[in-house]
């Protein structure tokens, strides 16, 4: 279908000085693998052409494993880790190699740039992605980001790159993100039936009632779907940063302000950014179950958790894992950093730190989890 054309251009769009842009495998490569080199090219002319004009842009590019496939005779991408991070040590070089060279037709440099969820909540991890990122972009080259699949764990995955888009929009302080899929944007149902609209713009989640959202593409080659799109959509949104959902064919025109695709209005404020990837980038390694004045101090009055408040421990972890902190009711309120081991967090139970510190030591009176490493799951009670 051919996206819907409106007679205005979208003012956020053509303000916006700095720019995360996404592009999926499926608009990449070929769906038994390998880089389509022309894809990559007509990608390329559309952001050295935002970038002539005065706009910084950030490039979050899947692609990696799908470009591994065809060297090492893989015929469909492979379910065990494994081997993914073979296929991804394998095609994120060859990637690379080819946006340096479709850049430097513009006398651009790139820099890669991959991560994990991991890297992005540990503090000095955080600042000194953040600091390669400004400093690639104060340089003039153009940062390639993707996750770091050929070390990435179940556990530390963002899982998709949409999610890490919109991450990276945020830690770069963007302006806009523009989602580029191989569907054109956003639509009521399936787009490849009869009687299906697209959704042009999205002002909040009431314009998302009713809409059924679809799985990855049929070329088998990528990990996300439209429901991937539109979780990274309020991710970004909700932080203040307006997004762009269209097809890769139409890159430059979603770029240029024109409408097509569907457009997602900021609904919120910047938060802080470290503790955005904590609450979307990570998965708890174990839970904290919270008394009622636990809860209330933490949710409500946005305090540090100590041992006092805690009543139960599950999973293992060691100091510095995200955990979830439960209500009574085994509801996920927040999640945090947390300063123990599990095995060690028995003994703290019900206590005070000024009794800790007593009996083990200093080291024992501090908090559970610090409220400056806590995101809140939910509002205040």
């Amino acid at each position: 279908m051919t996206p819907a054309r409106a007679g205005g251009r979208r003012g956020d769009v053509l303000a916006a000085r700095r720019v995360v842009v996404k592009v999926g495998s499926s608009s990449l490569t070929t769906a038994r693998g390998g880089i389509d080199y022309e894809r990559v090219d007509a990608l390329v002319d559309v952001i050295a052409a935002r970038r002539k004009v005065g706009v910084d842009v950030v490039l979050v590019s899947s692609g990696a494993i799908a470009a591994g496939l065809a060297p090492l005779s893989l015929r469909t991408r492979p379910k065990d880790l494994a081997t993914q991070q073979a296929a991804a040590s394998v095609g994120q070089g060859l990637l690379v190699a080819r946006y340096a060279q479709s850049f430097a037709r513009y006398d651009l440099t790139v820099g890669q740039v991959l991560l994990t969820a991991e890297d992005m909540i540990r503090r000095a991890h955080h600042r000194n992605a953040q600091r390669t990122l400004y400093r690639l972009l104060e340089m003039r080259a153009v940062p390639i980001v993707n996750e770091n699949d050929t070390v990435a764990t179940h556990e530390i995955r963002f899982g998709d790159n949409d999610r890490l888009a919109a991450l990276v929009a945020h830690l770069v302080h963007a302006d806009l993100l523009v989602l580029l899929s191989d569907v054109d944007g956003l639509y009521d149902g399936d787009p490849r039936k009869p009687g299906a609209t697209l959704i042009s713009e999205v002002r909040g989640p009431h314009d998302l009632d009713g809409v059924v959202l679809g799985r990855a593409g049929s070329a088998g080659v990528g990990t996300g779907g439209m429901g991937t799109k539109v979780d990274a959509a309020r991710i970004a949104t909700t932080a203040g940063i307006p997004v762009v959902l269209a097809g890769a064919a139409y890159a430059d025109a979603a770029l240029s302000g024109e409408s097509v695709g569907t457009h997602f209005t900021r609904t919120g404020r910047r938060a802080a950014t470290r503790l955005l990837w904590l609450a979307h980038a990570t998965t708890p390694r174990g839970s904290l179950t919270l008394d009622a004045g636990a809860v209330k101090a933490v949710v409500g009055g946005r305090k540090s958790l100590l041992p006092a408040g805690v009543t139960g421990v599950a999973g293992t972890f060691v100091a510095g894992d995200p955990v979830d902190l439960l209500d009574e009711n085994g509801h996920a309120v927040a999640r945090g950093l947390v300063n123990f081991d599990a095995a060690e967090i028995p003994g703290l139970l019900g206590r005070s730190t000024r009794d800790l510190a007593a009996e083990l030591g200093p080291a024992y009176e501090r908090e559970i989890v610090h409220r400056d490493d806590l995101v809140l799951l939910r509002h205040s009670p």
